[in-house]
């Protein structure tokens, strides 16, 4: 069925309005008080209405839940990809990409575009987190040499210098004692 062509009110009257002019040729709505169109005389042109519309042939679109429900779909088809999560979406549009099936309620590009920046966003993360606990590590260890040394000179203050008092007494007394070997032997 071919389109009708709807025009305003005495088109073909004035040449301003379409007579002999198809760039001037447009539909204006009738308004007017004694308006021939508005009225739906006879001899008139058609006024606009709903029911003069061509039916589309209806667009088969099919739902996708799993990666299953894509071997029955065919090249040029439409989908539709339904309550399925970042991981199932990536897989579902790499296998699509070479078929030349459209998504309808995706926008590929923003999707995959979105998805490198998670991608760069997370290995930041990573980045940084280890570098904190590398951080973390060398001041705990920088601690535990300082905690360490700490408690030798808390333990030395203590029992240690107390022990070590007694080496160097030992020692002494043992010089001592050798002076005086070395003494008693001279007066011998």
């Amino acid at each position: 069925m071919v389109r009708k062509k709807f025009l305003r009110g005495k088109w073909r009257t004035y040449s301003k309005l379409g007579n002999r002019r198809k760039n001037k040729q447009k539909y204006r709505k009738a308004k007017g008080r004694h308006n021939k169109i508005r009225e739906k005389r006879k001899g008139n042109p058609k006024k606009v209405e709903i029911g003069y519309k061509k039916q589309k042939k209806p667009e088969i679109i099919k739902k996708i839940k799993s990666l299953r429900d894509l071997s029955e779909i065919s090249k040029g088809e439409k989908i539709i990809i339904g309550n399925i999560g970042k991981k199932k979406k990536l897989e579902i549009i790499k296998k699509i990409e070479g078929k030349g099936i459209e998504i309808v309620n995706l926008n590929v590009k923003k999707f995959m575009k979105k998805i490198e920046r998670d991608k760069e966003e997370k290995k930041r993360e990573k980045v940084k987190k280890e570098k904190k606990k590398e951080e973390k590590k060398k001041k705990e260890r920088k601690g535990e040499k300082k905690d360490k040394e700490e408690k030798k000179e808390e333990g030395k203050t203590e029992e240690d210098k107390e022990e070590e008092k007694k080496p160097e007494k030992k020692e002494k007394t043992e010089v001592n004692g050798e002076e005086k070997k070395e003494d008693k032997e001279e007066e011998k």
